[in-house]
């Protein structure tokens, strides 16, 4: 890998990481049209820690509320009323199904699953997923109404993550509207829901980086380390971003982007532009 292939993958995985249009599609897309071949899983798992690392300083008295809140209420049982006791079970179960599909399907993720064609297709597919949520969604429930149904709900619609194209914010909020939440509600569980499953990836696959399975650039330590600096200092500017944007927006921006951006890698794989694999 080069510098420059480090810092634009990098500023590629801070500003796609938070939105609806998956960072890990348009890492696998960037490298493949801009450096002809695929940066890897590894790589991408590992400078998701740079943008987790954004989620927990941006939210970091809401992470030691929710914390101090759920220990405290694992020793003391009138200390589990609260939604911040609630919000930290929530956070545990709805990792569950992104851990163990994960776990057991890791060697498609990086492999098979990184193939253009299905990546493609899949944004535009799961572009309609997300236009039926805005669509079909009262959008009335604020965080405080969040339910453990809910939790596991979104949770369990972040494991389609696993595939690149589908995005994780774009998931979790999608099933977050389909449940009624508000977007702003829907958008703050999912960056909360991500902490866990995110880190765990990245550091799992932190020795896997410097020496890819299957096809992928070998990055060396301070590539990663800047790779990794730079998706934090987007990524921060990108919650904010996006949170004031969910309040007065619509998810059809996201729904006609992906869709534009899918067709366009499909024309370029009938065409022989860039390659699948």
């Amino acid at each position: 890998m080069t510098w420059l292939q480090a810092i634009v993958l990098g500023a590629v995985q801070g500003l796609t990481e938070f939105l609806p249009i998956s960072s890990s599609g348009h890492l696998r897309i960037v490298s493949e049209i801009f450096f002809g071949t695929d940066a890897g899983a590894s790589f991408t798992a590992v400078t998701q820690l740079g943008t987790e690392a954004a989620v927990l300083v941006y939210f970091a008295r809401d992470i030691g509320r929710i914390a101090t809140a759920w220990f405290r209420g694992l020793v003391h049982a009138e200390h589990r009323g609260g939604l911040d006791y609630r919000m930290g079970w929530y956070v545990i179960l709805g990792t569950i199904p992104i851990g163990v599909l994960g776990f057991f399907f890791k060697d498609q993720v990086r492999t098979s699953a990184r193939n253009l064609w299905l990546i493609a297709s899949v944004l535009i597919i799961f572009a309609l997923v997300i236009a039926a949520a805005e669509h079909y969604g009262r959008k009335r429930r604020p965080i405080e109404d969040l339910r453990l149904r809910d939790g596991i709900v979104m949770g369990s619609a972040q494991a389609l993550a696993l595939i690149p194209g589908v995005s994780r914010s774009g998931a979790t909020i999608s099933a977050g509207l389909f449940l009624g939440l508000t977007r702003e509600a829907a958008a703050r569980y999912s960056f909360l829901l991500a902490i866990p499953a995110v880190v765990a990836s990245g550091l799992f696959s932190l020795p896997d980086a410097f020496e890819p399975v299957g096809e992928g650039l070998n990055a060396s330590g301070p590539q990663l380390f800047l790779a990794t600096l730079i998706a934090f200092v987007i990524g921060y500017a990108s919650i904010a971003w996006l949170l004031r944007f969910v309040v007065n927006h619509s998810m059809y921006w996201f729904v006609g982007y992906r869709i534009i951006l899918g067709t366009v890698v499909l024309v370029l794989l009938a065409t022989g532009t860039v390659s699948a694999t």
